[in-house]
């Protein structure tokens, strides 16, 4: 008589059942709770951002129009009077009433390109931004200035 084998007697092995995808685990719902307040905090702190830089926005459509202006007209000493006028409504603003509203011709040019080096560029304003309501500022580049203000519009620090 030959035994039976006895491992032929033994039940097929039964696998686990799979792990159920609902409910998660706790560390999942927390881990779903931070990332949700801070996706909240960033676009909180991107609106405010966008908010804060609208002065920034309005300010380089008007120099648009300045510029649209100056291709029409081609009056040298008015162009240089509205970027001036545009550049000290910007800094009164933004930066400290007293700090900006008594600066004028050369202490305002220092102000305007002490700007510049906070931001590492290399660009400057024309000594003629320091003349602007004279009679006759002297020799100028427009387009440069144009170019100028618009760098320092996107660019400066203000206190806002």
């Amino acid at each position: 008589m030959t035994p039976q084998d006895p491992l032929a007697a033994l039940q097929p092995l039964r696998s686990p059942d799979p792990v159920a995808f609902w409910p998660p685990a706790p560390g999942w719902w927390i881990l779903a709770a931070l990332g949700c307040a801070a996706l909240a905090l960033l676009s909180w702190s991107l609106l405010r951002r966008y908010q804060r830089n609208r002065y920034r926005r309005l300010a380089r459509a008007q120099l648009r129009a300045i510029e649209a202006a100056y291709h029409t007209d081609a009056s040298v000493t008015d162009t240089l009077s509205a970027v001036n006028m545009l550049l000290k409504g910007v800094c009164l603003q933004v930066y400290p009433r007293r700090e900006v509203a008594a600066l004028s011709g050369t202490r305002w040019l220092q102000f305007l390109n002490g700007e510049f080096a906070v931001a590492d560029s290399k660009q400057r304003f024309p000594e003629a931004i320091a003349r602007a309501h004279a009679p006759d500022p002297g020799p100028i580049d427009i387009p440069d200035l144009l170019a100028c203000a618009d760098t320092w519009l996107r660019r400066h620090r203000g206190h806002v």
